[in-house]
């Protein structure tokens, strides 16, 4: 994938945050992803952020999701979800994602309470080792990507695994048009 160098993940279990490694090592036959299939890559965590990954390790926009934290209230209870989106597209924060997440209004988690909450770096948190709670939205277009690279937990460093098994972590739900074009 582009100019990373990859190496399983189970091997590097150091170049993942802590939730990601806990939750990588208690998979088991209830979560129907091969950890054998998931890779890892260390990266400049100063080019961790998606644009300039992209262009310094030649990976395609299409070939790179984001895990965006969305927070919504109800009840005056704070709820929060993630969402995959490709980063050639935007999450659908106002629309989709608010009505699947069923609150009033939806924006994304501020930086301090999403990095509080996940036990994650900013600009690295990954589905992987989220709260059990949360809902993993996923729009479908992510997982039609035969790989993709997504965060890690941490910045220097990047998860490369099927498209398809972001639709089969648990909490996942598969969302045609969670995410609209970016800049539409």
């Amino acid at each position: 994938m582009g100019r990373l160098r990859t190496e399983p993940v189970r091997n590097r279990l150091d170049l993942v945050a802590d939730p990601v490694s806990a939750a990588i090592e208690q998979w088991s036959s209830e979560v129907p992803v091969d950890v054998d299939d998931i890779t890892v890559a260390a990266i400049d965590p100063d080019l961790a952020d998606t644009a300039a990954f992209c262009a310094a390790y030649e990976v395609g926009l299409g070939e790179s999701a984001n895990c965006v934290v969305i927070a919504g209230k109800r009840g005056g209870v704070v709820r929060y979800a993630a969402c995959m989106v490709l980063a050639t597209t935007r999450a659908d924060v106002n629309g989709a994602v608010r009505r699947l997440m069923d609150v009033r209004k939806a924006s994304f988690a501020p930086m301090a309470d999403a990095v509080t909450a996940t036990g994650m770096e900013y600009g690295g948190i990954t589905p992987i080792g989220l709260p059990p709670q949360w809902p993993i939205l996923v729009d479908a277009r992510v997982v039609a990507v035969p790989h993709v690279v997504i965060g890690s937990g941490i910045r220097a460093s990047k998860i490369v695994l099927p498209g398809p098994a972001l639709g089969v972590l648990p909490q996942a739900q598969v969302v045609d048009g969670l995410a609209v074009a970016a800049g539409g």
